[in-house]
């Protein structure tokens, strides 16, 4: 069988068969054969292959230093001294060799990762945070600082806890195809929730009474993508159930809740209206002091006490408990906060709408 190639084309075959130790002329040529390849070595690898040939166990100097035991007592002292001198060269030019190749390495790797100091950085531009997820965040450290729990609840929800458990007739118009996403196969009454409702009847069936629950997701419904419309959207909704809850805890609740959104001016004003969850209801309207083109009322949001029907369902006793809800889209209060007057803005992706709200992490 054949050596194997040693790497860069070194050889790890001796030169010439083992000089006798005490052939002055034999043992030369050894070391000669040896500088040579030291000389010809071109590179660290290549020069590792060299020193295997001419000083490995089974280089020719090798060979022949291991047969001065077997010499006569007279012959030793002689090979022993031409043997010494002649690896002591080898050596002295192995050595010499790595150094200059080792700083031939050391320049070369210099010039190979060298870095222009003075050229233009290529700067990566940093991501950050929608301005969705930052209001949201803020509307729920608001209700966190109030005592409340943040409560969450899937996306695709029971028809259930959708519509029935929140006092949706059975031929409510919320109900039909044109406003809801209903999944397949329709047997499986699961719908995409259209607000965020059912996750505050979750919390009434798991937690224990007093709730006060902010619940703030996502939501989906059949509307056109337009300026003021997507049909995938967030709210926040809130929840409250203790007993001797009236309309006033409602009104106060959501009065320091505008006056941290929006500042000590503000103020809300509650206009009656219909929803199938509250008794009575209301639509809320935010007087927004910085609103562009000046101070103004703005629709933001519906509330009102929760309807006994809703506590029912529930198992809470409207005899005893009373709550009040309410509910305001994200997508809303970031328009008319903020100034944004398209909501494609919103959905696009563009990294320049972000930077517009600061680049918060």
């Amino acid at each position: 069988m054949s050596e194997p190639t040693p790497p860069n084309g070194g050889t790890t075959e001796a030169a010439s068969p083992a000089p006798h130790p005490t052939d002055e002329a034999a043992v030369q040529a050894a070391v000669d054969a040896a500088l040579t390849a030291f000389v010809d070595a071109t590179d660290l690898e290549s020069l590792k292959a060299a020193r295997l040939a001419h000083t490995g166990e089974k280089s020719p100097l090798s060979l022949a230093n291991r047969e001065i035991g077997r010499l006569d007592k007279a012959e030793k002292a002689t090979a022993g001294k031409l043997m010494g001198g002649a690896r002591g060269r080898v050596n002295q030019a192995l050595a010499a060799r790595t150094a200059v190749l080792e700083e031939e390495h050391a320049a070369r790797i210099l010039v190979e990762e060298a870095v222009d100091v003075t050229a233009a950085p290529h700067r990566r531009r940093a991501g950050a945070r929608h301005p969705l997820s930052i209001l949201q965040d803020r509307v729920s450290d608001i209700f966190v600082g109030m005592g409340w729990e943040i409560a969450e609840g899937p996306e695709v929800e029971s028809e259930w806890f959708n519509f029935d458990a929140l006092n949706f007739a059975p031929d409510h118009p919320a109900r039909e195809m044109q406003d809801t996403f209903f999944i397949d196969p329709p047997a499986s009454h699961l719908v995409l929730r259209t607000h965020t409702s059912p996750v505050q009847m979750r919390s009434l069936l798991e937690r224990d009474l007093p709730v006060y629950v902010l619940c703030p997701g996502k939501t989906f419904r059949t509307d056109e993508l337009d300026a003021t419309h997507t049909p995938v959207f967030h709210q926040f909704e809130g929840l409250a159930v203790d007993k001797g809850l009236t309309m006033a805890d409602l009104r106060g609740t959501l009065e320091h809740f505008a006056r941290q959104m929006f500042g000590a001016e503000a103020a809300i004003r509650l206009r009656p209206n219909y929803f199938p969850f509250t008794e009575p209801s209301a639509e809320m309207d935010i007087f927004h002091p910085g609103a562009k083109g000046g101070p103004q009322w703005i629709e933001w949001g519906g509330c009102g006490m929760v309807h006994p029907n809703v506590l029912r369902a529930a198992g809470v006793d409207p005899e005893v408990y009373s709550g009040f809800a309410f509910g305001m889209g994200i997508e809303r209060t970031l328009m008319f906060r903020n100034d944004v007057p398209d909501m494609h803005d919103m959905i696009e992706g563009d990294i320049r709408f972000s930077e517009h709200f600061g680049m918060e992490i």
